[in-house]
């Protein structure tokens, strides 16, 4: 089987046109942090709503730390003008060989490759090389989701059917506290994307597959199905623990925590709160003053209500 559809379905998703200044934004990060290529991704992908938080993916061609090679990726949070205004982004950095290895599946984790199986968009590559690897890493994204999804789905069902069961079971491998149907709103957003994407992965995973009325059914052999229920079962076991560890790493390296903690802060409860340096470095340390803060503020609103 090819893998020729999918990689032509791929490279239009990536094409998918954004506002200039998240491709300037992309540029900045990119320079900023040794980027060979810049992936945007996340619900203002759909929105475009600027004054949101931006999501990007930088990946490098060079590796950082002991913590960064085996507990990727590094958390950013970045302020940049760009069009006359400030964006924001949350920024995940990784190397791009890390995150080509990522999205075959291969490791415990299950985090890049169910996010990149979702729209995202190719901003910035330094070259035709970067963007080729970057173009084969999702469509490999994809074909690990519909895989996994062929395992955990129904027997028989909609397209739909089996990408809700596999974000249902990754929102629990990955310690995600999603409100019922989560899943639901992801699809409802791109419908005929998934409804299109899953057929042509499954092509290019070589999974058969039969197309009826009743909807589409994955014709696994007994050997593969045992051996994605045995790759799940793994992941599902430990994919809390990583990204516990994860979560830990990035209460004391996330670069901006405090600046990026304060802003939504702002945003959700309309309550300032100074960035001062004591609150700049220890983020952590601060959170407890910083919440007795906030409640305060509210409680005393709410009195004068």
């Amino acid at each position: 089987m090819t893998g020729s559809a999918l990689q032509s379905a791929v490279i239009r998703d990536l094409a998918a046109e954004v506002p200039t200044e998240v491709t300037e934004v992309a540029r900045t990060l990119a320079a900023r942090l040794g980027g060979v290529a810049v992936l945007f991704y996340g619900s203002v992908l759909r929105t475009r709503q600027l004054g949101d938080i931006l999501d990007f993916y930088v990946l490098t061609d060079r590796d950082g730390g002991f913590a960064s090679r085996y507990l990727w990726p590094d958390v950013s949070f970045q302020e940049i003008p760009a069009g006359g205004r400030v964006i924001r982004a949350k920024v995940a950095t990784m190397t791009l060989a890390t995150f080509e290895r990522a999205t075959t599946g291969v490791s415990i984790d299950t985090t890049v490759w169910v996010r990149f199986a979702q729209p995202s968009a190719l901003v910035w590559a330094l070259g035709p090389d970067e963007q080729a690897r970057v173009t084969r890493a999702v469509a490999a994204a994809a074909t690990t989701a519909a895989s996994f999804a062929a395992a955990l789905g129904p027997r028989q069902g909609r397209p739909a059917d089996y990408w809700q069961a596999l974000l249902r079971e990754t929102y629990r491998a990955e310690l995600r506290v999603e409100a019922p149907g989560r899943e639901l709103q992801v699809l409802a957003h791109a419908p005929e994307r998934y409804d299109q994407l899953l057929p042509l992965a499954w092509d290019a995973a070589g999974i058969p597959f039969h197309r009826g009325s009743e909807g589409v059914a994955p014709r696994l052999s007994f050997g593969r199905c045992r051996r994605l229920a045995q790759a799940w079962l793994t992941r599902a076991a430990m994919g809390k623990a990583l990204n516990i560890a994860r979560l830990v790493k990035a209460a004391f390296t996330f670069e901006g925590a405090a600046r990026y903690g304060l802003w939504k802060i702002q945003r959700h409860t309309g309550v300032h709160i100074a960035l001062t340096p004591w609150r700049e470095r220890h983020p952590v340390l601060a959170g407890p003053g910083v919440l007795w803060r906030v409640l305060r503020a509210q409680n005393a609103a709410a009195r004068n209500a």
